[in-house]
């Protein structure tokens, strides 16, 4: 069995391949240093020489299902996957999203076995990603602060590998989360105490949150659409837990806390 990972140099899908290999297990990057090459930007045809001998494969869409375009890929992509003979497909979607759910459409419907993973807002944004820069700065500025259930990367990479290579996982849609509430507000004092460099949260209005994400480095378009999303994710629908993560891997998901001790050992935030 093959096992194409698409985004297999992203966040999740590194932590994947990573468990993949790790059991001996063959695996294929899709990506667009990958070989062959992939592009979710290019003609669907060209993407036919990955599925040659996959057997399963694991979905992510950057830089998020619920931007413009995306259904109509993952759907193309679902569909070509099937019709080549990919027996399963495992999709990374976003919890509270309903545009992304358009996206989860075309792989439930594209007649190859399927899950999908919907994960709330990722610990790891805060040493990885779009909330690096500003935890750098000292501040944290977002439009609202309802509290999340952080989920780490790790819980959710244990979930795809077991929906990739287990049996019972078809049909399924796993929420996951960590173990309890977080604001931003909070994960700011927490990054504080661990890391030693002031943190602190500010609320903004989308306008200017969409500047800062600019000034950190994230692409204009990019940015406008992320606030968008924020302002109308953070509203409360997503501010309850879930014990998916350990349905799926008998494990409790890892709290908060423990990810930004860790997070802090490695330096990431070092005020120096």
């Amino acid at each position: 069995m093959t096992y194409l990972l698409i985004g297999g140099t992203g966040k999740t899908g590194r932590r994947v391949n990573n468990r993949l290999t790790a059991q001996g297990l063959p695996v294929r990057v899709g990506s667009r240093s990958g070989q062959p090459p992939f592009d979710w930007n290019a003609d669907p045809d060209t993407w036919n020489p990955l599925f040659e001998g996959v057997t399963a494969a694991y979905i992510t869409y950057y830089p998020d299902l619920a931007f413009p375009g995306a259904a109509e890929s993952i759907r193309a992509f679902a569909e070509g996957a099937a019709a080549a003979g990919v027996e399963r497909l495992v999709l990374l979607s976003g919890r509270g999203e309903e545009e992304a759910e358009v996206s989860e459409r075309g792989v439930r419907e594209s007649g190859a076995e399927w899950t999908v993973v919907r994960a709330t807002w990722f610990a790891q944004d805060f040493n990885e990603h779009f909330l690096l820069p500003p935890v750098l700065a000292g501040e944290i500025a977002l439009p609202t602060d309802v509290p999340e259930p952080f989920v780490d990367l790790e819980d959710v990479a244990d979930v795809v590998v077991a929906a990739l290579t287990e049996d019972g996982h078809h049909g399924k849609v796993y929420e996951l989360t960590g173990p309890r509430l977080v604001t931003f507000a909070e994960a700011a004092v927490e990054i504080s105490a661990a890391s030693g460099r002031a943190v602190r949260f500010e609320s903004v209005t989308p306008e200017e949150c969409t500047a800062r994400m600019v000034a950190g480095g994230v692409p204009v378009e990019e940015a406008a659409a992320l606030t968008d999303l924020f302002a109308r994710i953070l509203d409360g629908r997503n501010a309850h837990v879930t014990d998916d993560v350990k349905r799926v891997t008998g494990n409790d998901a890892r709290d908060f806390r423990d990810f930004v001790r860790a997070a802090a050992a490695t330096g990431v935030w070092d005020p120096s």
